[in-house]
């Protein structure tokens, strides 16, 4: 995203900081009026396992 599209930073990159549960909300929402918008499994798995991002500094990566 960050080279493609010209963002500061890619999709994952920018969940991190937002927290992982803020993006399952969003998903959550976008995905009333279609399931063509249905949040990603994963994501809800890491939400549920409580890898939230910054806040619990576990998610997709691992912080050093």
């Amino acid at each position: 995203m960050g080279l493609g599209y010209g963002h500061p930073m890619g999709m994952l990159c920018s969940a991190h900081p937002l927290g992982l549960h803020v993006r399952l909300s969003f998903a959550e929402t976008c995905s009333r009026p279609s399931a063509r918008f249905a949040s990603p499994p994963l994501l809800c798995e890491k939400v549920a396992a409580g890898e939230l991002g910054r806040k619990t500094s576990r998610w997709f990566y691992t912080d050093s």
